[in-house]
């Protein structure tokens, strides 16, 4: 799992903490729910780490929604942007 601590990863992390708690699902319960391990599950949570799209599709299937509900809100500008496309951007 990659460690990517960005405003993009905290934002989905907010979100699938927000499902999580207004299902009334425990981190252990989604832990089980979609076969991703909970320490990851408070990983992605915390903003520490940043899902793939395959676990973003366990996640949602887990909380019972869709991927699409937990990238809502979700910008270009919350990546952070590696130094070659920046030298890009500017040249």
């Amino acid at each position: 799992m990659p460690r990517v601590a960005s405003p993009a990863a905290a934002h989905i992390g907010a979100l699938i903490s927000a499902e999580r708690l207004r299902i009334g699902m425990t981190q252990d319960q989604l832990a089980a729910a979609s076969g991703i391990d909970s320490s990851n599950i408070r990983a992605y949570e915390n903003g520490r780490a940043m899902p793939s799209i395959q676990t973003l599709v366990r996640l949602a299937e887990g909380l019972g929604g869709s991927p699409a509900e937990l990238l809502v809100g979700l910008r270009s500008d919350m990546f952070p942007v590696a130094l070659e496309d920046r030298r890009r951007r500017a040249g």
